[in-house]
């Protein structure tokens, strides 16, 4: 079996053409309380909705979306499709998604349409119960509504892709690997929680607790677009659980994201610039993961970048994803020199966005809070626990708005 990974903005396939639907009645009033107290025009914030989902599907394109899956699908159905398992995966892969982007957008249309008929059998037959629901369904479809806004923001040349993500302790000794860590659970809990396909290629383990460094992939599309947005230094303030004094540390972690590498990147790299060491793989104090020197640590001898991938499996699957890590830097690295001459262009003097970018905050009180968008909660526990949706798309907004 193939798995087909699921997308951040999207869960289910959907037929390629959706059923003609009639326009629904469009009351001038709709009674959003029932019983004689007070009666609320709620048919203006149901047109707004509407246009909002009109400007979504003018953006997500939904005709060519439906030609993209037709020739998708006849290439899914063809017999040698798994004679070349990685192109197969690819295309079974990015069919599932686009089915499942239609689908959505088709699904929430319909409820957005329904709501009017919810909201008018709830005033004609003086029915709180039908009211209740109907208050119920409109709170739900205008979250919907904003997180399928945010998928449309995401239009910039990588965002489409896989992610892969670098997290590294910085200042702070011991509670800066135990944050590093923290961190690393952190996302993959999220992707976990989503049904996404992660896969770390390399964790080095600090002496006594946390991790120096880690790196793993998002398999799925828009993982980049979604998660570049927590590029940058994460701050933590905490008291210590390892000094015996019971004091206050401040630490830091720093998360790099990058855009997974596709064949029309073209990101050469010559052997000959290379240095290649292998050793044995090794988990939390040193300890034997592995009986033979399987791990592989790439030198990118120009550059400098090394990269370094242990996942348990032979030499040679480690030094192709090491590759991939490699090239993925390289590129990012092209991409930064690329958008700095655009910026000196421009005189802004290069704005960088991605440095110390929210603060973790566990004494004297609880807070999480993104000092670019101020958008903060006050249970730190919730959002070490995978619950980043409000950053991921406050992010998101900010950018877009950085973009302008």
């Amino acid at each position: 079996m193939h798995p087909h990974p699921p997308t951040p903005w999207a869960h289910s396939p959907t037929p390629s053409t959706p059923p003609p639907r009639a326009t629904p009645p469009q009351p001038t009033r709709r009674s959003r309380y029932a019983g004689g107290v007070a009666v609320v025009d709620v048919s203006e914030e149901l047109k707004s909705l509407s246009s909002t989902m009109e400007s979504i599907e003018a953006v997500l394109d939904l005709e060519k979306l439906r030609a993209d899956i037709a020739v998708l699908e006849e290439q899914a159905a063809a017999p040698s499709l798994w004679d070349n398992p990685d192109e197969a995966q690819k295309i079974t892969s990015k069919l599932s998604h686009l089915q499942a982007e239609v689908r959505k957008a088709e699904a929430l249309r319909g409820r957005i349409d329904d709501l009017g008929v919810l909201f008018e059998m709830a005033e004609e037959e003086d029915d709180p119960d039908t009211l209740a629901e109907a208050e119920t369904e409109l709170t739900s479809v205008r979250k919907a509504l904003d997180e399928m806004e945010v998928r449309t923001l995401l239009s910039g040349e990588y965002d489409a892709r896989e992610a892969l993500v670098n997290i590294r302790a910085e200042a702070g000794g011991v509670d800066a690997a135990d944050f590093a860590e923290k961190l690393q659970r952190m996302y993959l809990r999220w992707a976990e929680q989503k049904g996404y396909k992660t896969e770390i290629y390399e964790t080095s383990y600090a002496e006594e607790a946390g991790i120096k460094s880690t790196t793993f992939a998002v398999q799925v599309p828009y993982a980049y677009g979604t998660l570049s947005v927590e590029q940058g230094t994460h701050r933590l303030v905490r008291i210590s659980p390892f000094d015996n004094q019971g004091r206050r540390q401040t630490s830091f972690a720093g998360v790099e994201v990058l855009p997974v590498v596709e064949q029309t990147d073209h990101v050469e790299i010559d052997e000959s610039e290379l240095r290649v060491d292998v050793y044995r793989s090794s988990g939390p104090g040193g300890q034997g993961v592995n009986t033979t020197d399987s791990a592989v640590r790439l030198t990118h001898l120009p550059t400098g970048i090394v990269v370094s991938c242990q996942n348990e499996r032979s030499q040679i699957q480690n030094k192709a994803s090491a590759m991939n890590v490699l090239q993925a830097k390289l590129l990012d690295r092209r991409r930064q020199e690329e958008q700095a001459k655009m910026d000196a262009l421009k005189g802004d003097g290069g704005n960088s966005w991605g440095n110390q970018m929210r603060s973790y905050v566990l004494h004297p009180y609880q807070m999480v809070k993104d000092l670019r968008t101020e958008h903060e909660v006050g249970n730190p526990e919730s959002v070490f626990n995978g619950e980043i949706d409000g950053f991921l798309e406050a992010g998101i907004r900010w950018r877009k708005q950085q973009e302008k």
